[in-house]
């Protein structure tokens, strides 16, 4: 029995247990697990669309009941969402830039017209109606950038192809703000974890494979003994693996091989789930180790604040620009100076801030 999903199907086995399948024509058909309605089964599903090849049917919002109507805004969309372009992205850039373009088609064009962007037609997508697309998410700058880059790129293949003359979306400029982003783990942070969570569990595995390797957590959870070779480790990194993969090579530090030799782990990665023994996904190992993190009272850390937390020591310790990106797998110098000149700071005001006193400095008292 076909389910509310596109190309979802419900069937049952010999045994009478029910079972989910992602099914499109000409393809082998994909279970998907969990409970439909759920957010964990829509990522499932999504994700199984996005594998199984372009289509109109992969954009919703707005009005999805029927092909998007030729030059919309939707219909534009759709044409990108459906070209190589989109198709080389990484799964998860893909998701994401699917997910800010659906939010557009629902959008108000203003509070007075009930009529939403998805029909909205692309000849009068003027610089103005990409600002209040933009603007409606004023609240969460990083959001409202993030759309705005997504519409960018999508009127800037739009021109590529003769679909639109120009991109109005290039005149509109990015909301000013300055964020937050994860939180830096600081050495008694470590420590109070590693005395939660000892040497022998997965816990500690985990802590001691992002620190000590300063991967993502999208390559984390790949890492496995496949990938060693002479006591180092050699992998090609999740993130732009389709358009500029970053094959990054380092050693094993000793005090990893001890963590790793002492730990259970799994055939063909080194993290595994409960019971299942089965490899993480991305988000679902952040989730998990976040769980980790709180046992440990450390409800502000992440696994992405253990990433910046090995760059920062590495940078106090010497380490240069280029020392950086190639741990670290940056592709431009402007991160990896982030930490180096962070560092030189805090150098240049230890050396100068005793130079405030001049001639005031402490005296000895002279014995009569």
């Amino acid at each position: 029995m076909m389910i509310k999903y596109p190309y979802v199907w419900e069937d049952v086995d010999r045994h009478g247990n029910f079972r989910i399948y992602f099914c499109r024509k000409g393809q082998k058909k994909v279970r998907i697990r969990g409970i439909p309605g759920t957010s964990a089964f829509e990522a499932a599903h999504r994700e199984a669309v996005s594998r199984s090849g372009p289509g109109s049917e992969q954009v919703s919002g707005g009005d999805t009941t029927s092909r998007p109507q030729p030059g919309t805004w939707r219909w534009l969309c759709v044409q990108y969402i459906s070209s190589v372009e989109f198709r080389q992205l990484d799964g998860s850039t893909q998701r994401v830039r699917r997910r800010i373009l659906e939010a557009t088609f629902i959008e108000r064009i203003s509070p007075a017209i009930k009529e939403t962007f998805a029909n909205f037609p692309i000849s009068r997508m003027t610089a103005k109606a990409v600002r209040v697309l933009r603007d409606r998410k004023a609240d969460l700058p990083d959001a409202a950038n993030n759309r705005l880059k997504t519409i960018r790129r999508v009127f800037a293949w739009g021109a590529e192809n003769d679909h639109v003359p120009s991109n109005p979306a290039r005149d509109v400029s990015l909301l000013r703000y300055t964020p937050k982003g994860h939180h830096t783990w600081t050495i008694e942070e470590v420590a109070e974890y590693e005395r939660r969570h000892p040497i022998g569990t997965r816990a500690r595995l985990a802590l001691a494979l992002l620190l000590y390797t300063g991967t993502r957590r999208s390559d984390v959870v790949q890492l496995g003994r496949q990938h060693v070779r002479n006591g180092w480790l050699k992998f090609t990194q999740y993130k732009n693996r389709n358009r500029h993969p970053v094959t990054t090579e380092i050693p094993i530090l000793p005090p990893l091989q001890q963590v790793i030799d002492a730990s259970p782990t799994g055939d063909l990665t080194y993290l595994v789930t409960g019971q299942a023994h089965r490899p993480f996904t991305a988000a679902g190992f952040g989730n998990w180790f976040r769980d980790r993190c709180n046992e440990a009272g450390l409800r502000h850390c992440s696994a992405h604040g253990l990433r910046k937390a090995g760059a920062t020591i590495a940078a106090e310790n010497g380490a240069t620009v280029h020392e950086l990106m190639s741990v670290f797998g940056w592709l431009t110098m402007k991160e990896a100076e982030r930490y180096t000149r962070s560092v030189e700071r805090r150098k240049l005001a230890e050396a100068a801030t005793p130079l405030l006193l001049g001639n005031r400095g402490p005296t000895s008292k002279s014995k009569c």
